[in-house]
Formats: C-alpha cells, structure tokens, sequence
C-alpha cells in the first residue's frame, strides 16, 4: 500500500494518558510538511477513562482519520500493541509517545525515511532532540531526559513495519513501564534476521515537569533489567548498547546501611561503624556525582541529597523483585551467534541517578 502520491503509507500509534502534551503533538503532526498518515490512532490508557475525551486534542485536519482505541492500563507495551492491531492493513507503523513535538518536516523526512528501507529493515529511528535550559546547568532529571538524544531504538519516534511485529508478535506486555520494552523488541527482530536503520526525520522531545522523589520511583525500571538478562542473556546490556549504571554500587551501599543497622542490634559498636562508615562515603560520593553537573540550587541540592539515600534501597528492593518474580522466565528463543549491531540510535533511555 502506497499514498497518494506513491509513498510507503503509515498510520502513527500514539498510547496516551491524557496528558495536555498530547495536543501539541497532534498540533505539529497535522502542520508538518509532506505526505500525512493514512491513519491516527490513539490508545487511550487511563485507568479511569473519566474526564475529557482524548478527541478533544484532535486538530480539525486529523479528526477524519483519528481512531480511539481503550487500552488495558497495563502499559505502553500493551498499548501500542493494541494501537498497531488496529491500525488497518497500513505497512508502516510510527510509534509517537504523547509528549514529543515532530519537526515542521516530519512527514515529508519520513517519507524519505520509508522509501530508503529495504526488504529485510523492520525499523527506521528518528532523531530526537532535548531541548535544554540555557543560562544554567541542567537539573538531574533533565540530564537524564537529554539521555533519550542518543538512546537506541527509542520508540518516542520510531517507524516499524507491519509484517516485521507481526513476526515476532509485537512488542512483550510484562514490560509495564516506558522502559526496555523498546531494547526488548529491537533485540528479537535482530536476531530473527531483520535490521534497524537510522532515520533523517527530527522530533522534540521536551523535559516534562516532575516531582522530587521521581528519581527513586523510577528504580522500577531494575525489575525490567532482570527480565531482560533472562530473555536475553547476560550481554544484553553490549547488544543493546545501553549504559550498565550503578546498580552494583546501589547494592553495596544498600547492604553496608543493613550491615550497620544489624551490628547495632547485635552490640556490634565497631562492626557497626564501619558499615556506617562505608554506607556514609558511598551516599555522599553518589550526592556528589549528581550534584557537581547540576545547577547547584538549594531545591536542587536538597532533592539530590535526600533521593541519594533513597535510590539504593529502592534500586536494591526492585532488583530484588525483579529476580522474584522473573526467576522461571525462559529465553526467548534460541538467539543465532552474536554478530555487530548496525549503527543506530535505539534502546532506552536510563532511570535518573541511577
């Protein structure tokens, strides 16, 4: 199936949660220039669906091909894999999330996108830009959305033929946060012989507002770390060029805290010293590495100091449950022998000060 104008034609999947994001989306996807999509189809997934209609942020120009589809709330995994089952016989699905803002050439980059893919490429990557704060440096969140810039096979943007999820069933629902079920997908049509490319399009992904404690909440992402090593072994991490982090470090400082609180409630005074000690210098090095690059503000140096105690345990608690709950999760197929990566900007983005 082609466009009008002899294009590869696709539909775009936006999951959503209603955030007002969404409509300045919507927005730049309708004013980009060049051939527009075949068809929009949004994922409605709020666990409550009350409140505005998620059509409400439709632009006039989009509305005749805009379908709503109610996802499950078990994440953007589910929900885009709702969202591409429904998007018609289209060859070509473009996953957007709801808070990114394609470029004035968008349509007509993809088009060019597409049109270069040959049989055997499953996907075609965007270029995503951050855009920071000028005058200061960047908060720690911020650093960690700047991330996504050079994150592989981010699906904030990313073009994905048809018969290439149909292949290997789309992307897998036990991941149910925005992390790693990109890096998990990419994987699989990798090793059943397909090939990603890099994309000329652009999009904007904007630093969303957040709150203090957004950086321990996010260690739930090191449950999903475990479901990838047992889908796909334990170089996933090379596979997928994605940053390892610091979770061996979390672990020790978590367990040098549980060390001094057990050799206290042992009589242990100077047993417990030195696991205090050794939990003190490990917070206050990780403070450290998180405060230098950042603005240095007194909010910012309080959230930094009280969320660097917090991160650990949290990172340790999840690591845990992730090896809990995934510890008889089998491989997911036999993978063929490693070979190069192509070049391109995939996997996801990391959790912040981790």
């Amino acid at each position: 199936m082609t466009g009008p104008d002899g294009t590869p034609a696709y539909a775009v999947v936006i999951p959503t949660l209603g955030r007002p994001s969404l409509g300045a989306c919507l927005r730049a996807l309708a004013l980009a220039d060049g051939p527009g999509p075949e068809r929009v189809v949004l994922v409605d997934d709020r666990p409550d669906p009350a409140g505005p209609a998620v059509t409400a942020h439709v632009p006039p120009a989009l509305r005749p091909r805009t379908t709503v589809v109610r996802g499950a709330a078990r994440g953007p995994a589910a929900a885009r894999n709702a969202g591409w089952r429904a998007a018609g016989d289209v060859p070509w699905i473009v996953f957007l999330d709801d808070d990114v803002v394609p470029g004035p050439g968008w349509a007509h980059d993809l088009a060019v996108d597409l049109a270069a893919a040959t049989g055997r490429v499953a996907g075609v990557t965007a270029r995503i830009e951050v855009p920071l704060p000028s005058g200061r440096r960047p908060t720690d969140w911020e650093r960690a959305t700047a991330g996504l810039a050079t994150a592989r096979w981010i699906t904030a943007d990313l073009a994905y033929r048809r018969t290439a999820l149909e292949s290997v069933g789309g992307f897998d629902e036990r991941f149910r946060r925005a992390f790693r079920e990109d890096a998990d997908l990419a994987l699989r049509l990798l090793d059943a012989g397909w090939t990603l490319t890099e994309g000329r399009r652009t999009t904007t992904h904007p630093v969303r507002p957040t709150g203090r404690w957004t950086s321990v909440r996010v260690q739930a992402g090191n449950a999903d770390d475990v479901l990838m090593t047992r889908l796909h072994g334990r170089d996933w991490w090379h596979r997928a060029g994605a940053p390892r982090g610091r979770l061996p470090a979390h672990l020790a400082i978590t367990a040098a805290g549980l060390g001094a609180v057990a050799c206290a409630l042992l009589h242990r005074p100077r047993s417990a010293a030195y696991c205090g000690a050794a939990w003190l210098a490990g917070t206050a090095e990780f403070t450290t590495a998180r405060v230098l690059p950042g603005p240095r503000t007194r909010d910012e140096i309080l959230t930094m100091l009280l969320t660097s105690a917090a991160i650990p345990p949290a990172a340790t608690w999840h690591w845990l449950r992730g090896r809990i709950t995934h510890r008889d999760v089998p491989p997911h197929r036999t993978r063929q022998p490693h070979r190069p990566s192509p070049r391109v900007r995939s996997a996801a983005g990391e959790r912040t000060g981790s």
